[in-house]
């Protein structure tokens, strides 16, 4: 029964040739586990959670849990200890259990054993159970009388049950409460059986009531039982109650400030600040001004380093938020008291300059926190502290290779960065500091200076051609050996340099690189910086680097994928010896860049597999030949008017038609033409954002602005030619709202601005304007740090895709879609899906029968539903109505919802087919009027020869 289901399944899902591979691999696995030898069947259960990885649908999911509950009930301790981590490691799954009762019933069938170390796993087994079985009072008693073994080993696996079961049960943590309160303050129970049970109380946060009770006796614990371990873990305890309640979490702040002033042990002061630490990541808002001052004090007065460090870095990440805004528009209520004289401003002061790294870069991170956020205008001194202790920790941690002034130095570094955003006329001054500490820093610290230089250039155009000569003395100097730290130093030097020459790259600087990398570097480094250069526009650099690694490469894949780069690049470069006015040679320019551009599509195309099909780098190549093609055609179409100008009678005609525009001639049906094709490539560039999920921010970006370029000359070309009086420009205004955060960027939108303020006479300056600014291959086009997928799965489903579902027409078909989110290495990296929306059509194939007229709403059936995963799961039904007879297609389509509501067309896109029959009764009805029918016609006929 388990095989035929698995089979089953595995044909709904579509995985076709896979499912003899789920099929056999089930099989294999239940063999080992009916082997007589332990061995082979501790194998054969521990390889369960690759099995529900691979196929992570709940059909094939439920029937190997049953399997590993079997063994479970029979098996010997190590073997359930093995089924206990199997559940464990596979939580996520747990809900698509199907046979929930019966999977439960075997496993508590070990509960009434007289082995307690199997009763012990039992309770743990039950206790992972809890997010599927919550209310099963069964399991509720037997932890309730575990709690009173007297084996020890019983009693832990209790504690742990009650603990997952208080988390998911209302009822459970009510009824347990006073049970746990008798344990914790009866003389008879050990005092690590207290540690134990304490924490239980973090879970009864799911009433007001309930929250009271627990913190009442988490505060008579505090002050009955004053010992060292009993304080911490009733404090850490109150501080998780309290994050999960958000009633008291004030008074918490209070309570662990308090310990952190006046408790003299270490210890607790330390888990004191480990908790509020916690406070003030999740709830930063309900600091009060007094709760500041109070930490500020506290590090100002104490004498041990490790201690304020720890206050430190609360501070640090309070400043970070909306506290620190509040703190000072508290304080500036003061007439007394400003900014600069703060306890808070007194005590970063103070620490920018300690001895100890740790505590330097938090208090210089809370200056700059505090420098960017007030926007007072008294600030100057406050701004000249940052930017002092930012160069003095740069340059102590520039000389250290060890991690830990690396990680300072990152912390600098992230400060640097931040302050230039937010007083962009501080950027010089930070910037002179970095190039000034490259030439004498370790290498691990120039490729951090480098990745900042280049963050800092990318949003204010500070590195002026003197700052890029010492890049290139720089560049000449570093790189004497072919070691890891030289080789990213290459790259991330190399990509400053492309950033500071924000026009194409000199003849001399060219040299210099390529000196080097033919000197030291390997071909993944060369590939690097290519592909840097590619990003920033830099395509005369990039062509030169990827012709260089063509021979390099042992698949042909990676020679296609390299070849078509090298296309682009061609392609690309063709492009900037564009100039105004000159019409005929920017035609030529657009068909040489053309020529090359299809030999890049076929060649990457070539590089494509079934596992990397690289969809976004195709559709985003064919949408840039496309919009090359349209603007060649419109620079054709504006010419056309000196070559071909309107007949004589065009007037004539314009006043006969009623159309002002027929003045103009052909021309005027040439640019409606235009302007429609330039609108369907945004529509297209649209689609092409829609379908990128995974893509990084600057990618999306980058895809944006070639759509407002489509809708910019498109605009232009109504409000200039066809209709200058009702044009709008509100839809691709839009694009200058968004501040520019690179060089692409602010090129791109000073040519929307000069379109659009200037409303310039001429297209063809427009369209040369647009082409002469670099096309950027952003990250996206190379590297693909997000991964996110959908499986569907229908029910029911044929075994052979082709073969339609039968389905009577007087019933309604209920179609189940199952689904499962799968991730690659950095889940939710850029953003993370928030609800799934599927949408279900069906429309009329072929029909059978009766040749009449059918209702247009009795053809199709069109539906949606919005679902949101759990465990990265999702399940929902349709109800589908088939009342005319014939052949109908069934597709299913999923697209998510992120979590700032906007809709992103992943796909995937599934279709079944369904035949519509006929159901007995109305074709006994039909037989039978048919019949009613025949002797009336045949008397009619006789009828018919008598007259005749």
């Amino acid at each position: 029964m388990a095989s035929n289901s698995t089979k089953s399944f595995l044909a709904d899902a579509g995985y076709g040739e896979q499912e003899l591979d789920a099929n056999s691999a089930l099989m294999e696995l239940d063999k080992g586990l009916r082997s007589g030898k332990l061995g082979e069947q501790c194998e054969a259960v521990v390889r369960f959670p690759r099995l529900f990885q691979k196929y992570p649908f709940p059909i094939l999911i439920n029937s190997a849990f049953l399997k590993l509950a079997d063994v479970f009930r029979v098996g010997n301790n190590f073997l359930r200890l093995c089924v206990l981590k199997v559940t464990q490691q596979s939580e996520k799954h747990l809900e698509k259990i199907l046979n929930v009762d019966e999977f439960v019933k075997r496993i508590f069938s070990v509960i009434h054993s007289n082995d307690p170390v199997a009763r012990a796993i039992t309770l743990r087994m039950l206790g992972s159970l809890a997010s599927i079985i919550p209310e099963r009072k069964n399991a509720h008693h037997s932890i309730r009388q575990s709690l009173d073994s007297h084996d020890n080993v019983e009693v832990e696996a209790a504690v742990f049950a009650a603990a997952n079961f208080s988390a998911q049960s209302k009822d459970f943590a009510v009824g347990i409460c006073n049970k746990i309160s008798e344990m914790i303050q009866g003389l008879a129970t050990p005092v690590d059986l207290k540690l134990k049970l304490i924490p239980i109380l973090q879970h009864m946060h799911h009433d007001a009531i309930l929250a009271s009770s627990a913190r009442q006796l988490l505060q008579q614990l505090v002050t009955s039982y004053p010992s060292t371990k009993m304080v911490i873990v009733s404090l850490h305890t109150f501080t998780l109650l309290a994050a999960s309640s958000l009633v008291d979490t004030p008074k918490q702040i209070q309570l662990l400030l308090q310990y952190l002033k006046n408790d003299p042990r270490k210890a607790v002061k330390r888990l004191a600040i480990q908790d509020l630490k916690l406070l003030a990541n999740k709830t930063p808002h309900t600091w009060s001004r007094e709760n500041i001052q109070v930490l500020c004090e506290c590090a100002l007065q104490t004498p041990y380093d490790s201690l304020k460090l720890g206050m430190l870095s609360v501070l640090s990440t309070l400043s970070g938020t909306i506290a620190v805004k509040h703190y000072f528009s508290i304080a500036s209520g003061n007439v007394s008291s400003s900014p600069r004289s703060s306890d808070l401003v007194r005590l970063a002061q103070e620490c920018c300059y300690h001895n100890n790294r740790g505590i330097a870069a938090h208090g210089v991170r809370v200056l700059t926190n505090i420098t960017v956020s007030c926007q007072e205008k008294d600030l100057l001194a406050l701004e000249q502290d940052a930017v002092f202790g930012l160069e003095s920790l740069l340059i102590l941690c520039s000389q250290d290779d060890s991690p830990g002034a690396q990680a300072t130095l990152k912390i600098a570094l992230n400060c640097m960065v931040k302050l230039a955003k937010g007083r962009p006329h501080l950027s010089q001054s930070v910037v002179e500091t970095l190039l000034t500490q490259l030439h004498s820093a370790q290498d691990a610290a120039r490729i951090l200076m480098c990745h900042c230089l280049a963050a800092i250039a990318m949003q204010l155009p500070v590195l002026g051609d003197g700052m890029l000569s010492d890049l290139m003395e720089l560049y000449k100097v570093i790189g004497r050996s072919a070691t890891d730290k030289q080789q990213e130093l290459l790259v991330s030097l190399a990509t400053v340099i492309f950033v500071a020459s924000q026009k194409a790259l000199s003849a001399e600087i060219k040299a210099v690189i390529k000196q080097q990398l033919e000197s030291v570097s390997n071909g993944w480094t060369v590939y690097r910086i290519a592909r840097q250069a590619s990003r920033m526009g830099n395509h005369d650099m990039a062509r030169e680097l990827y012709q260089s690694l063509l021979t390099q490469v042992a698949s042909e894949h990676f020679y296609f994928w390299l070849n078509s780069l090298k296309e682009f690049s061609n392609a690309e470069q063709c492009l900037t010896g564009l100039q105004e006015e000159k019409y005929s040679s920017a035609l030529s320019c657009i068909a040489e860049s053309l020529k090359f551009y299809h030999k890049g599509i076929a060649s990457l195309t070539a590089a494509s597999t079934p596992l990397n099909p690289l969809s976004f780098q195709c559709e985003f190549v064919k949408l840039r030949i496309d919009l090359l093609q349209a603007f060649s055609q419109l620079i054709c179409t504006c010419n056309s008017l000196k070559t071909s100008p309107p007949p004589a009678i065009a007037t004539t005609i314009a006043m006969t038609l009623g159309n002002d525009l027929q003045r103009c001639g052909r021309i005027s049906n040439q640019m409606k033409q235009s302007m429609e094709e330039f609108r369907s490539l945004a529509s297209r560039y649209g689609d092409l954002y829609q379908a990128s999920f995974d893509a990084d921010s600057a990618t999306l970006r980058n895809v944006e602005l070639q759509q407002q370029s489509c809708l910019l000359i498109s605009h232009a070309i109504e409000a200039l030619i066809l209709d200058p009086e009702s044009a709008s420009f509100q839809e691709c205004g839009s694009a200058g709202a968004a501040r520019a955060d690179s060089e692409y960027e602010r090129r791109m939108m000073s040519v929307y601005n000069h379109v659009l303020e200037e409303h310039t006479a001429c297209l063809c300056n427009a369209i040369i304007a647009l082409l002469k600014v670099p096309l950027s291959f952003q990250r996206y086009f190379f590297q693909k740090l997000q991964s996110t997928s959908i499986k569907l799965a229908l029910s029911p489903s044929p075994r052979n895709p082709a073969e339609p579902i039968a389905v009577q027409s007087n019933q309604q078909l209920a179609l189940k879609v199952e689904g499962v989110v799968q991730h690659g290495s950095k889940p939710g990296l850029f953003r993370r899906i928030q609800s799934v929306c599927l949408n279900v059509s069906s429309m009329l194939q072929s029909k059978s029968g009766q040749d009449y007229k059918i209702p247009n709403d009795n053809m199709t059936n069109e539906m949606e539903q919005r679902v949101e995963p759990h465990n990265d799961y999702f399940s929902t039904q349709f109800l589908l109505n088939f009342a005319i007879l014939g052949t109908h297609n069934i597709t299913v389509e999923s697209s998510v919802k992120d979590a700032n509501g906007i809709v992103w067309k992943t796909g995937p896109r599934t279709t079944i087919f369904v035949k519509s029959l006929e159901d007995p009764y109305s074709q006994q009805i039909r037989l039978q009027q048919q019949q009613a029918q025949q002797p009336l016609q045949q008397q009619q006929q006789r009828n018919a020869y008598t007259r005749f």
